[in-house]
């Protein structure tokens, strides 16, 4: 419950110390400022807004001083909120548009809100969008097994290409000679990656190589010099339903809203 003492809520205009103050009021009314009531359920809207219902149902100490915070606010925002209609704010005009844009946004909130409860994605839902998503990928997104030897000179990189060419092996020459750390002992070996995983000059000369094929001249990046060898090419592997879901569910269920909502926009009368 310690989560409830640090979430912020949107409702508090400041921050302040807790007093101790009375217990709520009984028939449905937290308090009431210069002889207006403010209903409880105002209070049970907020609470329903920012805390888990789990938590809700608790009856802590932290729940009681979260209370506590919102009862605070309701009467400061009454109270602001009185003083601002008898100096006449209420009939500003901009004020007054004010109010109905935000009037608008939670009448569409609601309804879109309301929308997404009627309609929930099942599980054959989220695994039809998946197996579409990964037929639709299937053989456009490439693996690449590839070698490397790391050198800091152009010069150096030519005379590396020059002992391949004599018929030393690639993972030999990777131990003697490469600069890179993390590849030199396993014989400059990157295993499996997708060419995003490489700075573009790297990426696009690996990409370019056949399955076996070393690179004629030496690549040069930020990191020196680079003699590469193309092992193998694969489909890429789709991640597994299970690790995705979650953002599988959050792109159906936006689809189907945005469905919804041009089919509302569509049938709307505009001159």
């Amino acid at each position: 419950m310690k989560h409830l003492q640090l979430r912020r809520l949107s409702l508090l205009l400041a921050s302040a110390a807790l007093l101790a103050q009375p217990a709520l009021a009984a028939d449905g009314v937290v308090a009431t400022v210069n002889g207006k009531d403010i209903p409880q359920a105002r209070m049970d809207l907020i609470l329903e807004s920012q805390i888990p219902e789990e938590a809700r149902k608790e009856d802590s100490e932290d729940l009681k001083k979260v209370k506590e915070e919102i009862r605070k606010a309701l009467i400061r925002n009454e109270a602001l909120a009185q003083q601002a209609e008898k100096d006449g704010y209420g009939k500003d005009p901009k004020v007054l548009q004010q109010l109905d844009i935000a009037r608008e946004s939670i009448l569409i909130n609601a309804m879109l809100g309301d929308y997404v409860k009627k309609n929930p994605l099942s599980e054959k839902d989220l695994k039809a969008e998946y197996d579409q998503i990964v037929k639709g990928a299937a053989g456009k997104n490439k693996e690449y097994k590839a070698r490397h030897i790391l050198v800091k000179t152009e010069d150096e990189a030519k005379a590396v290409l020059a002992d391949l060419k004599k018929g030393q092996k690639f993972a030999d020459l990777a131990k003697a000679k490469s600069q890179d750390p993390g590849t030199k002992d396993n014989g400059g070996e990157l295993g499996w990656s997708t060419p995003r995983t490489f700075v573009k000059p790297f990426a696009d000369a690996m990409v370019g190589l056949k399955k076996g094929e070393i690179s004629s001249e030496p690549v040069k990046t930020d990191f020196g010099y680079h003699i590469i060898q193309l092992e193998d090419v694969r489909d890429a592997v789709p991640p597994a339903f299970e690790d995705v879901k979650p953002q599988i569910e959050e792109r159906l269920q936006q689809k189907r809203v945005t469905e919804f909502v041009q089919s509302i926009e569509s049938k709307a009368e505009v001159k």
